[in-house]
């Protein structure tokens, strides 16, 4: 879970996240939405692969890159707990 948060940490790896929700890319496609080396967004997609953010699959001579929205979903989860414990805390405290 903690290379999960660390992965998060990131604008860059936050920004990536939000491109593969629209849809799923590859290395150079992603790396042509921003102003950084291809070796640098190689180097996020990794952290990101590492914290099972996003699944990776060879095609022909590309690595396709898509965002793993099971692992997202109990991101999700884990924090509307939270907030669901942080409601039931307040009512006990009326």
């Amino acid at each position: 879970m903690r290379d999960t948060w660390s992965a998060l940490s990131d604008p860059t790896r936050r920004a990536i996240l939000a491109l593969l929700r629209r849809k799923d890319l590859s290395a150079g496609e992603i790396a042509d939405n921003f102003n950084i080396s291809k070796p640098s967004i190689s180097k996020h997609l990794d952290v990101l692969r590492q914290a099972d953010l996003v699944c990776s699959e060879k095609k022909g001579q590309f690595i396709i890159y898509s965002l793993n929205t099971s692992a997202m979903e109990d991101m999700a989860a884990l924090l509307l707990g939270f907030i669901e414990t942080g409601k039931e805390l307040d009512k006990d405290e009326s």
